[in-house]
């Protein structure tokens, strides 16, 4: 037994360095321990009021580029492929020449692949690049010739030639046509069908002219939003990510571990927590809540782990401001109590089994 009692001793040591060591927990010194390896890679950065506002100031995903916001449609210009119908009232043999019976489609003028259409007794209209009031004129003047003072209206029945495209998480994907009245941002996404379980709203892709915008659609209801004021221009395309690549994890000891979607950018801290039942009381430490942060390139920039002291009711409401972004890991470290218990628990199994060794060895001794 004199000797077992050292032997148990050094396997209880090992096992409690094991509990404490950085692969167990996370802790300040051993995540920055002067001198160490990781100690260059790892920037531990307290959650404070000063951190939030910093970090709120930078945030520019209520910025629109300029470019975008004083873009103003003009008036609508028909082009190929559009089906316009055009009425001379009191003539209804001119207005409907294929007769009041079919469909008002069937009445209807294609404007032909060249931008040109023909009407009755006119002739030949160069109509793409026209307004419909331009369009309306050219015709009334020609019918003059044929029909005192002719009432003309002409009216768009199929728009064509002016399109965007959509693409993504959307229910409805392809052409979305722009019509004579002006497609903002904010009805082409409603008319598309975003899938709300699905789509990665923070992260939409307006294409235009060879170049690409990012659209955060969860700024809509922030203050000062500049949503309101963009209109779709011809040959626009909208693509709206999927968020399955873009999720924030939750481990340590929080009820229920898991990954959430990223949905937008709106995620704070505290949503986080309470999406997963929030800490357990029993075993968690409230002052080791940490946001681990990932770089793009970790030989040259360090991962930022962000620390947070949750003990304080008030540090709630500062968790609230804290914004998280997609691949965050947030963990929770266990409390001192909770990694004694853990020690504890390995240490009686192997304490028993060295007992009975010895109390085999001294049978086989006394006999």
């Amino acid at each position: 037994m004199n000797r077992a009692l050292p032997l148990a001793m050094l396997v209880g040591l090992t096992l409690q360095g094991c509990i404490f060591s950085p692969g167990q927990h996370m802790d300040t010194g051993n995540l920055v321990r002067e001198g160490s390896p990781e100690s260059s890679r790892i920037e531990l950065v307290p959650i404070t009021p000063k951190l939030v506002a910093i970090e709120a100031a930078a945030d520019h995903s209520n910025v629109i580029a300029p470019e975008l916001t004083s873009y103003q449609p003009a008036e609508y210009r028909i082009g190929p492929g559009d089906l316009v119908y055009i009425t001379v009232w009191d003539h209804p043999e001119l207005t409907a020449p294929s007769g009041p019976q079919q469909q008002i489609e069937a009445n209807g003028r294609l404007v032909r692949p060249d931008g040109t259409l023909f009407y009755p007794y006119v002739g030949t209209i160069e109509a793409a690049g026209k307004t419909i009031e331009d369009l309306r004129s050219i015709i009334a003047s020609r019918l003059a010739k044929v029909v005192a003072e002719p009432q003309v209206d002409v009216s768009i029945l199929r728009f064509v030639s002016q399109k965007v495209i959509l693409s993504g998480a959307f229910g409805r994907t392809g052409q979305l046509p722009i019509t004579n009245t002006p497609l903002s941002l904010l009805d082409a996404v409603g008319q598309g069908a975003v899938l709300a379980g699905s789509a990665d709203i923070s992260g939409l892709v307006l294409k235009r002219a060879g170049r690409e915008y990012i659209i955060d659609l969860d700024t809509l209801n922030r203050k000062n939003s500049n949503l309101h004021n963009l209109y779709m221009k011809d040959g626009d395309q909208l693509h709206l990510p999927y968020n399955d690549q873009k999720k924030v994890y939750l481990l340590g000891e929080v009820v229920s571990t898991r990954a959430l979607v990223f949905k937008g950018s709106n995620m704070n801290l505290t949503d986080a927590l309470g999406s997963v039942g929030g800490l357990r009381q029993e075993t968690s430490s409230g002052k080791e809540v940490y946001v681990i942060r990932g770089v793009e390139n970790l030989a040259d920039e360090p991962v930022k782990v962000f620390q947070i002291d949750l003990k304080s009711p008030s540090a709630f409401a500062l968790a609230q401001h804290f914004k998280l972004q997609p691949q965050d890991v947030v963990y929770v470290g266990p409390a001192d109590v909770t990694r004694w218990n853990r020690f504890i628990s390995q240490v009686f199994p192997t304490a028993n089994l060295l007992s009975t060794g010895v109390g085999i060895q001294d049978d086989l001794d006394n006999n």
